[in-house]
């Protein structure tokens, strides 16, 4: 075969150009390694540990932290890049404690980063400065914080808890952990494919952004009061559970939600499931008794059903439909006014009113006040109560819905439909959180009241009042009143059904009241399942009314409000209610002159000696408080007054 010279330049040809193809598929492939996986270089090469945020805090409506995080060093080690295992274990283990075998072995886990537990957690200043001060490689320090609540039980199911995580399980902590959250930073650095830190570069700490602080509505004065008077009825009546709540009704806010069984936050681990994770405010549902009647006196008022000043005639009974309903009283209060019907909770009387309304126009109210339904508070674990089913209302329904039993509410949805009576008549939506914080900027977002709807006019709110007020003042909320506050209020007892059957021995007993009644600047609800008294009879009149009583006097005398000298005088009933006197003025007096002052005055009041001097420079109660006949008055001592000060 001849070959030509054509033939031997074409050969030459197509080889350079095969040679030159490769070259540009070699130097393609290079510029691609170049810059594509120089882009890639930081994800493949970087690794992370996180540095987690400080949780934000959970503050009363003063500003004042009711949780917040504790924040302390935690121990995190890459293992690849600890060269000398057993040296470093040493040297840890002689700062934090513990077994130096037992951290060995976790420094030598087949993992990219370990904590060092427990020892390595949440340490304190002076380890923390130990640890750093040796340099050791593949051993970093990060943020771990530990929920601290200062007030303890204080408002312990509104709060909630906190998992190991720092998560949020319940109450607030659950309902706003987002919030309060916040963004974890992490602390960066270069590795190869092994997790072996690469030589000659430098870590990059980026910070965690803390999370917003969530005020509340709570006041911690007024809780404090709450709490007090639950644990003086568990300690009085060994119930099995207690509620209490207090709202401002011109707003629909909180102000104080304590619950029994409660428990310490800090160590939630410690009670059952149910206390903790059991609001019982907004939880638990009931029947509740004879606080309902407030409903059905709006809406008979409303709906021009009854003048109060009109005549009702209780035998001691009202037959409904084959059915005979008996009054508490025995033998019934005879001819009483619809004044009357509603001092004595006189159940007959009320079932006169409910037929009057009729079932649609009642229970239309009953849903208007906002029954049936949840209130929208923003907690976990709201329930929505049960009504009757209107296509299923027969007469015995209606009458026994008119005076509080048969249907089923919670607490706050009470305190809500009686706010709206409160307020002038229009229903509020409760509000528990008054504001956020923005942690980094300061910025403050308020949450504004929110009304829901006009339920009935202000002459009829203002009608209500001044019967519940007479309800106190005259009737069988008596030992809710207190000299000069204006209470208005209802007493409830409800039997409590058991295997079918209403309980003979198990009631829930509640009171509901407001002050001053003229212009309700709070309203405080109370609800206590299953007391058990010795020698006092289960009614809540009883055992409920003095509650809220003390509860309403003594946060508004702490919001500053003045007593007042009007109002419906107060009947005494002879051998129930307790004779008060006038605490007489001894300040400023020798001490032998106020001893002498209070003996005279044959009120039988004990006087109890704080401090020592000739002379009384201060009381509690002030002048002019009514107190009970053999009630404390504390005299404080100290030198002459009058005398001049040295200078």
């Amino acid at each position: 075969m001849r070959i030509t010279l054509t033939k031997v330049r074409r050969r030459i040809f197509l080889i350079l150009l095969a040679v030159m193809c490769g070259f540009s598929i070699l130097v393609g492939r290079l510029i691609h390694i170049t810059l594509i996986a120089e882009n890639k270089a930081p994800e493949v090469l970087t690794r992370s540990i996180p540095v987690m945020p400080v949780r934000g805090e959970i503050l009363d409506s003063s500003g004042e932290p009711l949780a917040y995080t504790a924040s302390a060093a935690t121990i995190v080690a890459v293992p690849r890049q600890i060269k000398n295992k057993p040296q470093t274990a040493l040297l840890l283990s002689r700062i934090i404690g513990g077994s130096s075998e037992r951290i060995l072995k976790t420094i030598s886990k087949n993992q990219l980063m370990v904590y060092i537990r427990p020892q390595g957690r949440r340490l304190d200043e002076a380890k923390t400065r130990a640890i750093r001060a040796l340099k050791l490689p593949g051993v970093y320090l990060t943020e771990e914080g530990k929920r601290t609540y200062p007030y303890g039980d204080l408002a312990a199911q509104v709060l909630g808890v906190t998992g190991g995580e720092n998560q949020g399980l319940s109450g607030i902590e659950l309902m706003y952990n987002k919030v309060l959250t916040g963004t974890p930073g992490a602390i960066r650095f270069w590795a190869n494919a092994r997790g072996e830190e690469i030589k000659n570069t430098n870590d990059e700490y980026i910070p965690p952004q803390a999370g917003s602080n969530v005020e509340l509505t709570i006041d911690r004065q007024i809780q404090q009061f709450a709490d007090r008077e639950v644990a003086s009825v568990v300690a009085k009546y060994q119930p099995d559970h207690v509620t209490l709540i207090v709202e401002k009704p011109s707003t629909g806010q909180i102000l104080a939600m304590a619950n029994y069984p409660t428990f310490d936050p800090a160590n939630w681990g410690k009670v059952p499931q149910q206390v903790y994770n059991r609001n019982l405010a907004i939880w638990q549902t009931f029947e509740p008794g004879s606080t309902f009647k407030i409903v059905t006196l709006s809406a008979a008022l409303q709906e021009k059903q009854v003048n109060l000043k009109d005549n009702f005639y209780d035998p001691g009974y009202y037959e409904v439909a084959g059915h005979r309903i008996r009054c508490w009283k025995a033998g019934g209060h005879g001819k009483q006014s619809y004044l009357n019907v509603v001092e004595n909770s006189c159940n007959p009387g009320f079932i006169s009113l409910g037929e009057r309304l009729g079932k649609d126009r009642l229970f239309s109210y009953i849903k208007a006040f906002g029954f049936g339904k949840k209130t929208g508070i923003t907690l976990p674990g709201e329930a929505r109560g049960i009504l009757f089913n209107l296509k299923k209302v027969g007469p015995l329904e209606l009458a026994t819905t008119s005076f509080g039993q048969g249907v089923s509410v919670t607490p706050i949805q009470q305190v809500m439909a009686v706010g709206a009576v409160a307020n002038g008549g229009e229903l509020m939506k409760p509000q528990i959180v008054k504001e956020f914080v923005d942690s980094p900027t300061g910025q403050i977002t308020t949450v504004n009241p929110t009304p829901v709807r006009r339920v009935i006019s202000p002459q009829v709110a203002t009608e209500v009042r001044a019967t519940l007020e007479s309800v106190v003042a005259q009737g069988t909320g008596g030992n809710a009143y207190r000299e000069g506050w204006r209470i208005a209020g209802k007493t409830g007892t409800a039997q409590v059904v058991e295997n079918g059957r209403y309980s003979g021995q198990h009631y829930i007993v509640s009171f509901m009241g407001m002050a001053p009644a003229n212009d309700p600047q709070l309203v405080a609800y109370v609800a206590i399942d299953y007391p058990r008294p010795k020698g006092t009879p289960v009614f809540g009149g009883v055992i409920a009314a003095p509650v809220v009583g003390s509860v309403l006097a003594d946060s508004l005398q702490y919001l500053g409000v003045k007593p007042s000298v009007t109002g419906i005088a107060k009947k005494y009933r002879f051998g129930v209610d307790p004779v008060l006197t006038a605490v007489p003025d001894l300040s400023n007096r020798s001490y032998k002159d106020a001893t002498r002052t209070i003996i005279e005055s044959g009120s039988l009041l004990r006087l109890i000696v704080v401090g020592s001097g000739p002379y009384v420079t201060a009381q509690a109660p002030a002048a002019g408080t009514k107190v009970e006949q053999g009630g404390v008055v504390r005299l404080y001592l100290g030198p002459d007054p009058n005398a001049s000060m040295p200078g």
